[in-house]
């Protein structure tokens, strides 16, 4: 494992003469260079005008709104997916459209985005229009024949577009060509988030509200929706993403988020006025995702969309058993997968491939995403993982690592290989794909072949970056609500996190397999501060004959009884 500080020029920047000198630090090295990059409130985000597609998307929208015509909305089975589809329903509904509903096709029947057999689902529903949400950008076939069933069609998406756009009524998408829009980073429920704030002003103009007597909705009313989904969708926190996330998290703090929202946070044990962005990620997200990994996201939007705390309450516990089991299954392909890659030749120099291709025709496919992580978290390889689908394909879900763009390359192999990747898409980081099943190993030769041209031998190195070390004094309560309040933190702008040496003073294992201990500053040997460090190899750990260890860690706050008190929340540690 490679520790290295982050790198910054002390030199450069224009911040408030207020701003502590250690986030002052912390913020350069992630390319801050003024304050008002720092900026959260909603007056910072750039207009809806500038994203391409809202403008026809809008003319469609009045137009079905004045014949209150049928809509509707046609999401992913994700958490982005439930929130954009939650949001997009309860935005129209505020608005005055009275025929509103929403459907996610089960992923195990019908695969991802607006295909043709969704459209003939949807035809049952009997639909004027459909707007997609976090999909649709790579549904040419589906859109095409929603049109020839006269169903017109809004796609609102994030995903990255392949060579051609579907013909939509209108195409909202930041990352679409000729779009001018400032930030190609928002979650699918940032992109509705979007559009639905420039319908609520677009109908403001024409005096909507007041002529059909309708309480003008408040869209930040909704942050906790966008926020909760541009967090679990793992997008960059840019600044506009922060803002975002931000605004919603003091809404979620402050209590005025959705009873389902709220549910899940109770049944996670997360008091909502200690809330962080990685408390929506880490314990309100793969609760919703299990949903839609396991059975049905309509649950998941379902406890989103009540306004009743009882159901929601119901809803967030059917989804924390699902939750319950997902974890089961995954924890039981992960030990298949450890096998499977501890039978893999390793190179002369005793390395694991530089890409990692697995299968096993029980594994489920709800959860193959899940295990290419945990993989590529173990190995620092692009991982691969693949569970049988129906008709002989084969349904993969990849996770990428620095340096390389999982859909370019898959992108490559597709077009080096024709016919060898039946579909595919995604991001720079994660990835889907179908192929057939008699064509795996050819797949995995030329993904390889991909990825030799695209990583270097540094690359495949792990490492972990750190923001330095900190003084004594600098371990303190203070700091440690210092970096809370001065997120939100997350993809591309990480959590700070620091290395340093410390004396042992106590050491045991709690609850399985978590190593508790009480360390010691070098500077300050009789002061003890908490530490745990989460599924540590019990074979290593405890080890009394270490006296010093050498930590990468965070500073988190442990509240107990009402009292709170410093904790250090270990990423790595080796005995020195």
């Amino acid at each position: 494992m490679l520790i290295q500080a982050r790198t910054f020029d002390a030199d450069l920047g224009n911040f408030d003469g207020q701003l502590d000198p250690l986030l002052k630090r912390i913020y350069q090295a992630r390319g801050i260079v003024d304050s008002a990059a720092l900026e959260r409130k909603l007056s910072c985000l750039p207009a809806p005008a500038a994203m391409q597609g809202i403008p026809a998307a809008l003319e469609l929208l009045i137009s079905v709104l004045n014949e209150q015509q049928r809509v509707l909305i046609v999401g992913d089975f994700d958490a982005d997916g439930a929130t954009s589809s939650a949001l997009m329903v309860l935005a129209l509904t505020a608005m005055g459209y009275q025929q509103v509903d929403f459907l996610v096709p089960n992923r195990f029947d019908y695969g991802y985005g607006l295909t043709p057999e969704i459209v003939d689902l949807a035809l049952g529903k009997r639909p004027d229009i459909i707007i997609t949400v976090d999909n649709g950008i790579s549904s040419i076939e589906g859109v095409a024949h929603a049109n020839k069933l006269g169903m017109q069609v809004i796609v609102t998406d994030h995903h990255l577009p392949g060579a051609s756009l579907p013909d939509a009524a209108a195409v909202v998408n930041p990352n679409q060509p000729g779009c001018d829009f400032p930030t190609k980073n928002l979650a699918g429920v940032g992109v509705a988030f979007y559009l639905l704030s420039a319908l609520r002003a677009e109908l403001r103009k024409l005096d909507w509200f007041a002529q059909h007597e309708i309480a003008e909705p408040n869209m930040a009313s909704w942050l906790d929706l966008v926020a909760l989904g541009t967090v679990a969708d793992v997008v960059p926190l840019d600044q506009v993403n922060r803002a975002l996330v931000y605004q919603g998290l003091m809404r979620i703090r402050a209590g005025q988020c959705r009873p389902g929202i709220q549910a899940l946070l109770t049944i996670a044990g997360k008091p909502l006025q200690r809330l962080v962005a990685t408390d929506l990620g880490f314990a309100v997200g793969p609760r919703l995702n299990a949903a839609g990994r396991l059975d049905d996201i309509s649950l998941g939007i379902q406890c989103l969309l009540t306004n009743d705390p009882q159901q929601a309450m119901h809803s967030a516990q059917q989804l924390d058993e699902l939750n319950q089991d997902r974890k089961l299954i995954e924890q039981g392909m992960q030990r298949e997968a450890l096998a499977i890659v501890e039978q893999i030749p390793l190179s002369l120099e005793g390395e694991v491939p530089v890409a990692l291709c697995l299968f096993q025709p029980e594994w489920h496919q709800g959860v193959v995403g899940l295990l290419a992580s945990r993989i590529k978290e173990k190995y620092n390889r692009p991982v691969v993982a693949f569970a049988r689908g129906d008709g002989g394909q084969l349904k993969g879900s990849s996770r990428s690592i620095p340096g390389l763009h999982i859909r370019d390359a898959l992108d490559a192999v597709a077009t080096q290989n024709p016919g060898l990747i039946t579909k595919f898409g995604g991001h720079a980081m994660a990835a889907g794909l179908s192929l057939d099943e008699n064509k795996l190993l050819e797949f995995e030769k030329a993904f390889q072949r991909q990825v030799e041209k695209a990583l270097g031998a540094d690359d495949l190195l792990a490492r972990m970056d750190t923001d330095g070390e900190l003084a004594s004094d600098q371990l303190s309560m203070n700091t440690a609500h210092l970096l809370r309040d001065g997120g939100p933190w997350g993809q591309l702008f990480p959590e700070p996190c620091f290395e340093g040496l410390f004396l042992i003073r106590q050491q045991r294992i709690v609850g399985e397999k978590h190593l508790k201990l009480v360390l010691a500053h070098e500077s300050e040997p009789n002061r003890g501060i908490d530490a745990i460090c989460f599924n540590i190899d019990v074979d290593e750990w405890p080890n009394h004959r270490a006296e010093t260890v050498r930590c990468v860690f965070r500073l988190d706050i442990n509240e107990y009884r009402g009292l709170e008190k410093l904790q250090l929340l270990i990423q790595f540690i080796e005995a020195c």
